[in-house]
């Protein structure tokens, strides 16, 4: 079995520069401009995260953590080798590669994911959890149109953020994001599935909010990402191309959150007692200060 790599809260790599200066750090923030139009429509997409080398590097990991018999595996949260409910389609989805990878591990303090998140959540940011999606070629999966807060709602208050980071070129045919810009602004929608079925969510909005589901396309270059509001609705349709879709995707709150759930929050984490702060090892700070 591989080590815990959560009880290390920094890097423990050389991946991913640190943040050793103020000048440094400039070159990370995100424009006034960037950060009215994430509030304004619940996203904000085309961010440069990764180099190419990190992007090589993460997916060498991934491909690795995608074997069944990997011997980290009883660390993750989540270990779905197909979620899809179609035997067609193939959707790799697991929770939690930052405890098995130092890689996936390191890309949690980037400063080039740390100062932006800081600047969206506008204050000091704690690590959630993160996730992988794999769509293969040919037969990858969808992710069905959902919120992400619906699944969440074991934290309060909702002051979450996702960043969705592409380990290859994502594009309309082999099944890229797509947002419905505004969506932040409904109320919480009930679940409809997170799988094969993207026609469900229509049985659950309005006739105003039917109105207003005009999905926009998020292509993306290879170590681009895509931030967006935990009430942000969005999903993701079939690959059908003969080259893998991967992606990672960073989930974080802003410092404060607190547990609404007596259980475990994350599968195999300790309960934190509702009504109490987020924090411990499973939960690190990844900014000390709004950056």
């Amino acid at each position: 079995m591989n080590e815990d790599l959560s009880t290390y809260h920094q890097p423990i790599g050389n991946l991913f520069a640190s943040q050793e200066s103020d000048l440094d750090s400039k070159c990370f923030r995100l424009s006034a401009e960037q950060v009215a139009f994430y509030h304004a429509h619940g996203y904000l997409a085309g961010v440069k995260l990764l180099t190419d080398e990190q992007t090589e590097a993460l997916r060498a990991e991934l491909d690795q953590l995608a074997d069944p018999a990997h011997p980290g595996r009883s660390l993750f949260y989540e270990y779905n080798s197909n979620e899809s409910g179609d035997p067609s389609r193939t959707l790799f989805h697991a929770l939690g590669a930052w405890r098995v990878a130092p890689g996936f591990h390191d890309l949690l303090w980037s400063p080039s994911f740390t100062i932006l998140a800081s600047q969206l959540l506008g204050g000091p940011v704690r690590f959630w959890h993160d996730q992988i999606f794999y769509k293969p070629a040919r037969h990858g999966g969808v992710v069905a149109w959902h919120q992400d807060y619906s699944y969440w709602t074991r934290t309060i208050p909702m002051a979450h953020l996702s960043c969705w980071i592409g380990l290859d070129d994502s594009t309309i045919a082999n099944g890229c994001l797509h947002y419905v810009p505004g969506s932040h602004q409904w109320d919480l929608l009930p679940v409809t599935g997170l799988v094969d079925d993207m026609t469900a969510i229509q049985e659950v909005l309005t006739d105003e909010q039917k109105v207003q589901f005009r999905p926009v396309a998020i292509e993306l270059k290879k170590g681009e990402a895509a931030f967006h509001h935990p009430l942000m609705v969005h999903g993701s349709f079939a690959n059908k191309t003969d080259r893998p879709r991967r992606a990672t995707v960073i989930n974080v709150f802003r410092e404060g959150v607190l547990s609404a759930s007596n259980g475990p929050l994350l599968d195999g984490v300790p309960a934190i007692r509702a009504g109490e702060k987020l924090e411990g090892q499973f939960f690190p700070l990844l900014t000390e200060s709004n950056a």
